[in-house]
């Protein structure tokens, strides 16, 4: 497994499970983790072994959001028929899809900040795991999604629960808040193809498990969700797909998540005060 990354002041990196190395000492095409994006879908990444530099060790890096700016920010829900129980939902028989503003998005650590009490007083936590777009496209058959996906990471979705349930077409409000999608600290690059199906995707609240389920009992597979959507819009580098949630997990201030992709990764944030 590759891993393209940003460290926390910005500086691209390539990394391995030993440690990183500046993005542009390995790949001199790449200035950017965008520039290499597509170069990851295609399965065109060097090895961090054939970089003119000493890897560091990932417990001495600090990171941020792998891309300085994210595309598109999809999201799917209830694609687990057990969420949809959860929320008193019937099983959609299409991906049921939304987007996030851009605004939303929030690096490794966080913070989560919570609305004001009197717009919200139930928020949930949620772990999925995102694709990552990195090529542009447009009608792509499921069979050559991974010809597109640059690679996968972990992300905390949030919701504003009360605000959902209020009336389903409250859901960009509770979905849109600011600091509600945190992405990993690195996107995974797969050596050659990859099955995620046994993958398990857990929420941890305050280091106890809240919810848990296999990717291989998601209504829709990542790369159906990918075909679907390139028949509704162009998709471009740096478009990320939040698949779903197994089930939500409700969080206060003072709380710890942690989002967990099983052989991709995790990333955790603390949870702050209300927005005054």
């Amino acid at each position: 497994m590759k891993y393209l990354a940003r460290s926390a002041t910005g500086r691209p990196l390539l990394g391995d499970d030993e440690g990183y190395v500046p993005l542009a000492a390995a790949e001199p095409r790449a200035g950017t983790v965008r520039d290499a994006l597509p170069l990851a879908a295609a399965g065109d990444l060097p090895s961090v072994d054939d970089a003119p530099a000493e890897r560091v060790p990932t417990e001495n890096l600090t990171f941020g959001p792998p891309l300085e700016r994210f595309g598109k920010l999809w999201g799917i829900g209830l694609n687990y028929a057990d969420h949809a129980g959860d929320l008193d939902e019937e099983r959609p028989d299409e991906p049921a899809s939304f987007t996030k503003p851009s605004t939303a998005l929030t690096g490794p650590g966080g913070p989560i900040r919570l609305p004001p009490s009197e717009q919200s007083e139930r928020v949930t936590a949620e772990a999925e795991l995102g694709v990552l777009l990195g090529r542009e496209c447009r009608s792509v058959a499921t069979e050559t999604v991974s010809d597109v996906v640059a690679g996968y990471l972990p992300v905390i979705d949030m919701t504003a629960e009360d605000v959902l349930r209020r009336n389903p077409r409250f859901l960009t409000r509770a979905k849109g808040y600011d600091t509600f999608l945190v992405v990993g600290p690195a996107i995974a690059i797969p050596d050659g193809s990859v099955d995620l199906s046994n993958a398990t995707v857990t929420t941890t609240v305050n280091g106890e498990v809240a919810a848990e389920n296999e990717v291989r009992n998601m209504l829709f597979p990542p790369a159906e969700i990918v075909s679907f959507h390139s028949e509704v819009a162009t998709l471009r580098p740096g478009d990320l797909f939040s698949t779903g949630t197994p089930s939500a997990a409700p969080i206060e201030p003072g709380d710890e998540v942690r989002a967990t992709v099983e052989s991709i990764g995790s990333v955790s944030a603390s949870v702050t005060g209300r927005r005054s």
